[in-house]
């Protein structure tokens, strides 16, 4: 059989000029030397450490002469704003993302309401760039200049390297950025939906970027009623379902595997909720890692209180 697909060369920039890669779109905060925090509209941005390090983070890859880029290599923060599906958010972002313009210009006109974030609430000591109040959501974040020692780059023109791996400057026009997340801000409505359980209705409008653009457009799919699939039978509820849900009830309280597995037998549409229980015991009771004898303690409190 004929293989069905045609070939096409890799260039640069080849997920954007020949191909569709789905991406997300974002504006991402940063704070200029006067004070003012200035957007840039960002796809190229995805998880970086997921787990089994010390912290989380994303990784950002932009033009080493942004004005991102010139901020993050000054100050090290920035905030990740996630964009709901708008018409003229899409537009604002496309005019944000246009290189050339100053962090005067761009936010001179800018339709979008920026406030404090949730870090400079809780260090007012330390300037943080402002976060969009139209998000629903939003990554805190502080780059990680150590990593593959970025800590003195600073991009000027006629700079010839050195160049990095995967972290600082990388190339002569790009620059990655290993993204710590201090916070994630969530509104209220997409917190219930992932502390209580996921119904189409309670997704957010999230817009997808095509990735793929010609020489006049930008394009992106406007957000449609989210599908389900169901895992296939006697795929439910086992214990890596369980230690996945576990690993992200609580940033500090943990369960151990054997803990785990004293609930597999929860219907999966009251985990969450068995979760934060047994979290909101182990706080009570300057627990930290969740065990099965723990499990037992909790377990026989909660049958007696359902005999009372």
């Amino acid at each position: 059989m004929p293989n069905s697909f045609s070939d096409l060369r890799i260039v640069d920039n080849f997920y954007q000029t020949f191909g569709f890669f789905p991406m997300p779109t974002t504006l991402i905060s940063t704070l200029c030397d006067d004070g003012l925090t200035t957007l840039g509209a960002y796809s190229l941005i995805f998880p970086y450490y997921i787990a089994g390090k010390e912290y989380y983070a994303m990784v950002l890859e932009c033009r080493n002469n942004s004005n991102t880029a010139t901020n993050l290599f000054k100050n090290g923060k920035c905030a990740i704003n996630f964009i709901p599906d708008k018409r003229k958010y899409f537009k604002e972002a496309v005019r944000l993302g246009y290189p050339g313009d100053t962090p005067q210009e761009k936010m001179k006109e800018c339709n979008f309401t920026t406030e404090d974030g949730l870090c400079f609430e809780a260090d007012p000591t330390t300037p943080r760039p402002k976060v969009i109040a139209e998000a629903f959501q939003v990554y805190e974040c502080t780059w990680m200049s150590g990593l593959d020692g970025a800590q003195d780059d600073v991009f000027h023109e006629g700079y010839s390297g050195p160049y990095r791996d995967f972290n600082g400057i990388t190339s002569e026009a790009g620059a990655h950025f290993i993204l710590r997340i201090d916070k994630i801000l969530i509104k209220e409505k997409y917190k219930h939906t992932i502390l209580n359980g996921t119904r189409h209705c309670g997704f957010p409008t999230i817009p997808v970027d095509y990735g793929y653009r010609d020489n006049t457009k930008f394009w992106y799919t406007p957000f449609r009623r989210p599908r389900s699939a169901a895992l296939p039978k006697g795929k439910g509820l086992d214990i890596e379902v369980v230690m996945y849900s576990a690993d992200r009830a609580d940033d500090k309280i943990k369960f151990t595997k054997e803990a785990c597995e004293k609930l597999v037998r929860v219907l999966r549409v009251f985990l969450n909720r068995v979760l934060l229980s047994c979290v909101n015991w182990a706080r009570g009771n300057d627990v930290v890692l969740i065990t099965d004898e723990h499990m037992d303690i909790i377990n026989d409190k909660r049958s007696k209180e359902k005999n009372k």
